[in-house]
């Protein structure tokens, strides 16, 4: 009995992954995405995350900029809020 193959996940467009992938679309709201994709290309074409620590670094430090916004904001609230 032959099965249909399966889709290759490779032809997904990157829209429908945001949508299948959680982490994609909680790092899209970090404003983080695109360094994100090209730490993942880079990870794929050189399959060694060393070869990669520039975009490692960019990645990194976009999303503590997120993080530390992100908690400025939580303080203000909350000061406000008392």
């Amino acid at each position: 009995m032959a099965t249909a193959p399966s889709p290759s996940p490779h032809k997904r467009s990157r829209s429908e992954d945001e949508e299948d992938d959680p982490v994609d679309s909680m790092i899209s709201k970090t404003g983080c995405a695109e360094l994100h994709y090209a730490l993942q290309e880079c990870m794929a074409e050189h399959q060694d995350w060393r070869k990669c620590q520039a975009e490692v670094q960019k990645f990194k430090e976009c999303m503590t900029s997120y993080q530390n916004s992100r908690n400025e904001q939580l303080m203000k609230q909350r000061t406000t809020s008392t």
